[in-house]
Order: C-alpha cells, then sequence, then structure tokens
C-alpha cells in the first residue's frame, strides 16, 4: 500500500482514463507501504523466480526448480506466493507464467517531517 493513497488513487483514475482514451493497456502497478513489506513478499528466491519467468512463457514448477537449481517443493512454496500477490499466473495447462516482460522496482526515499 502506498503510503499517500489518495494520490496513488488518484494517479491509478489518471492512467486507466488514459488509456481507454487511447485504446491501450495500462501497465500492472503494485504498491508497498514500506520496503520492508516489498522485501517480505518478494524475497530473494522469489525476486530469481521472476528472473526466469519474465518473458519466458509458459513454464513447469519442474522447469523452473531445475533453471533456478533448487529443488521443486520450495520453489513451489514461491511460486505459490507469487500467484498470491499476482505476479505470476497459472495457464489453463496448469504450467506457470509471468504475465509481464520485464519487472521494473521503483524507490523515492525522502526525509520524515
Amino acid at each position: 500500500m502506498n503510503p499517500d493513497w489518495k494520490a496513488a488513487l488518484k494517479a491509478g483514475a489518471k492512467g486507466i482514463r488514459q488509456a481507454a482514451q487511447s485504446g491501450r493497456a495500462q501497465q500492472a502497478t503494485f504498491s508497498y507501504a514500506s520496503p520492508e513489506l516489498l522485501f517480505s513478499e518478494i524475497t530473494p528466491k522469489r525476486w530469481g523466480v521472476l528472473e526466469i519467468m519474465s518473458g519466458a512463457g509458459e513454464m513447469s514448477l519442474r522447469e523452473a526448480a531445475r533453471r533456478l537449481g533448487r529443488d521443486v517443493k520450495s520453489v513451489h512454496r514461491d511460486v505459490h506466493a507469487l500467484l498470491e500477490i499476482g505476479l505470476l499466473e497459472k495457464t489453463d495447462s496448469g504450467k506457470i507464467v509471468c504475465p509481464f516482460d520485464k519487472v521494473r522496482v521503483d524507490f523515492t526515499l525522502k526525509q520524515a517531517a
């Protein structure tokens, strides 16, 4: 959650209006109130999953584990967490896919008032 939720809501609404008027799809945005919350959901191992999945198309869980050099059970846990937050999706055939060609993380740090 963005701590300035009103500004985030306005920015999101503006993006939706612009996308509707232009016919372009709006980019997905995930916001977190703090880096701690972000890093609790996107751990270094989950980031690794995103790295191999971004733009790779459909992949089986076993193939993801093989590419990561990790056991299937631990990759399954991380994939499930990423499915829950919407960074990965499950296909009709049961494979996993990252619907994004790229994932960008953007931080703004400012002095507390």
